[in-house]
């Protein structure tokens, strides 16, 4: 009896469900040809759902997601509800309540695709950062004094245990052992500046490094010369590894160097758990029902996706397909392909074939 694998399906806002419907397409094709099953269920949480019921989830929804082997989400991001309330209901209440505090972002530049660093090849810009996804700045801790006076004080604090820190290393220490390219782990932070933060971080990163994967080379780089090596010497990372702001910050610039957020994916995982895998670009809603809109992020995600929950010659194969495609189309931008949505979900669908 062949293995079949049960996938929450949340296609989002704007364009999401376009993208959405090429990545399932996708994902089909690579289980028909390497013999497992997939069995998709659709959620409809999103803004739609919010307008009309004022909520971002049901309680049900995070037992209800406990039971699948992974999210594949579209995109969360309605026009007319005010930015930050989607965001904080759906993504990061299920990355908080789902545990997933790993995200992962691999930085390549596929064949064909423009990057805006001259001179760089994809040979030069190959690699992943790790980003701590549960704690942080993003915990949400703080709060105001005398809010809407002169005299007004706003407090966000960020919070970092040494169980997240730790287990966020362990995850890119084991990551880049297997990723078996460098061999080398760069911790991004700012300890000239975050004394008490990344203090912790760095006494952890040497301390796990130095007893368990010493075979692994340990680089340090603060925050802002990450970001101008990415732009000068990409090809001097293997894998980064941060917190959750600093991480959210350079996989943005990393998707602008790979050709952009058309072909960015990421994955938020709970090594132990349910992980959930999407395109890093937004709702684009003014691109809607066009079928303009790029899907290959979403196809990426896809493939990423099955590659975490045991699929990984799929997974893969997911992804040589993509890197046979890029060079066929014209842009990667919404509108400039030269094929749209529905063709190149097509183009790749029969290449993994």
């Amino acid at each position: 009896m062949k293995k079949s694998y049960k996938i929450a399906v949340i296609p989002g806002d704007g364009t999401g469900p376009e993208v959405i419907r090429e990545g399932l397409k996708v994902l089909k094709s690579a289980s028909s040809k390497f013999g497992f099953g997939v069995d998709f269920t659709e959620f409809d949480f999103g803004g739609e759902r919010y307008k009309k019921t004022g909520e971002t989830l049901p309680e049900s929804a995070v037992e209800d997601l406990k039971k699948f082997d992974a999210i594949y989400l579209g995109a969360i991001g309605h026009p007319d509800v005010k930015p930050g309330i989607l965001e904080k209901g759906i993504l990061l209440s299920l990355r908080f309540a789902l545990d997933q505090y790993i995200n992962l972002r691999p930085v390549k530049l596929y064949p064909g695709v423009w990057t805006p660093l001259k001179d760089k090849s994809p040979e030069d810009i190959d690699f992943v950062v790790v980003r701590e996804n549960t704690e942080g700045l993003y915990v949400g801790m703080g709060g105001y004094l005398k809010k809407g006076t002169p005299d007004e004080v706003a407090v966000q604090e960020s919070v970092n245990t040494r169980k997240g820190v730790e287990r966020c290393l362990r995850y890119a220490f084991e990551f880049t052992k297997k990723r078996n390219k460098g061999k080398t782990l760069t911790l991004c932070g700012k300890t000239n500046v975050l004394t008490y933060a990344f203090d912790l971080w760095e006494r952890a990163f040497h301390e796990v490094g130095q007893k368990d994967y010493p075979e692994i080379k340990r680089d340090y780089a603060h925050v802002d010369a990450t970001c101008m090596w990415m732009i000068k010497n990409p090809e001097w990372f293997d894998v980064i590894v941060t917190d959750n702001m600093f991480g959210d910050i350079i996989t943005d610039l990393g998707a602008m160097i790979q050709g952009g957020m058309g072909i960015a994916a990421g994955g938020n995982i709970n090594p132990e758990g349910v992980s959930m895998f999407e395109p890093i670009g937004g709702s684009a809603p003014k691109y809607t029902g066009q079928n303009v809109i790029n899907p290959l992020a979403a196809i990426c995600a896809g493939g990423m996706m099955l590659e975490v929950i045991g699929e990984g010659k799929a997974g893969l194969s997911i992804e040589k397909a993509v890197m046979e495609i890029t060079p066929k189309l014209k842009s990667l931008s919404a509108g400039k392909m030269g094929h749209s949505t529905t063709e190149v979900g097509d183009m790749v669908a029969e290449q993994v074939q």
